[in-house]
Parts: structure tokens; C-alpha cells; sequence
């Protein structure tokens, strides 16, 4: 579900989505988990701000969920309601991520850079229960 201040849209994930979450100034990898796990297993909404909202600088991690996600340097974070862009780093804009038929492809990959694979890993307070 997509929450913006003027409407709400709903868009199911499917099984070949990509759920991506995006820290364009860096940062921790356990909160990105956090809000990956709050949408994909919780249905958390997607909370759209409207363009010049003075909380969209301060948004730390930015998520989107859709069959090809196209990363961006261009656009003000958290501001964009099409499910199929969100904001990044300079060193990633133009990076294309799809999923199809079970698996993840990513285009435009620089030489410079690297992905690895994080396997799901249960939350501290999933350990604990």
C-alpha cells in the first residue's frame, strides 16, 4: 500500500518483485533489514511526502517495492509515489534491478562496484522470542 497526502494506492508484491531500500548518504545495514522486514512480512505502508516536504531530507533510508526498480541520484527522496524509481548515491544512479523467474538481475553494474547476497537473517527480538 502506497500512502501519499492526496490519495492511497494499493500494489500487491509478487512473487519476482524487487524490495529495495536505499541509504543515498550510507548507513547501517540493521535498519535497512528493519524497514525491509516491516513492509515485506508486516505490510507496513509506503509513506509517499509531497515534493518540498521539510521531512524528505531527513529521511535516512528511502524504500521501494515493483518489478524493476531504477536507481536515482536526480530525485528528492521519499518524494516519489512511481514504485519503480528510487533515490541513491551518485556512485549507483543508473543501476536497473529486476527480478524474473526466481532470480535478481541488475544492470549497468559498474567495474567499480560489488553486491553481495544477504541472506534473511532472523531480527535480535525474532532471536529472543
Amino acid at each position: 500500500m502506497i500512502e501519499t497526502t492526496e490519495s492511497e494506492f494499493v500494489q500487491g508484491i509478487y512473487p519476482d518483485d524487487i524490495i529495495a531500500v536505499s541509504a543515498p548518504e550510507g548507513g547501517e545495514l540493521t535498519p535497512a533489514r528493519y524497514l525491509l522486514d516491516l513492509v515485506r512480512k508486516y505490510d507496513q505502508p509506503v509513506l509517499v511526502l509531497p515534493r518540498g516536504h521539510p521531512g524528505s531530507r531527513r529521511l535516512r533510508y528511502v524504500i521501494s517495492a515493483g518489478p524493476r526498480i531504477l536507481l536515482s541520484c536526480e530525485i528528492v527522496r521519499g518524494t516519489h509515489p512511481e514504485q519503480h524509481l528510487i533515490c541513491s548515491s551518485s556512485e549507483l544512479a543508473g543501476l536497473e534491478i529486476s527480478g524474473e523467474n526466481g532470480s535478481v538481475l541488475i544492470k549497468n553494474l559498474s567495474e567499480a562496484l560489488h553486491w553481495e547476497y544477504l541472506p534473511e537473517n532472523p531480527s535480535e527480538t525474532e532471536q529472543q522470542l
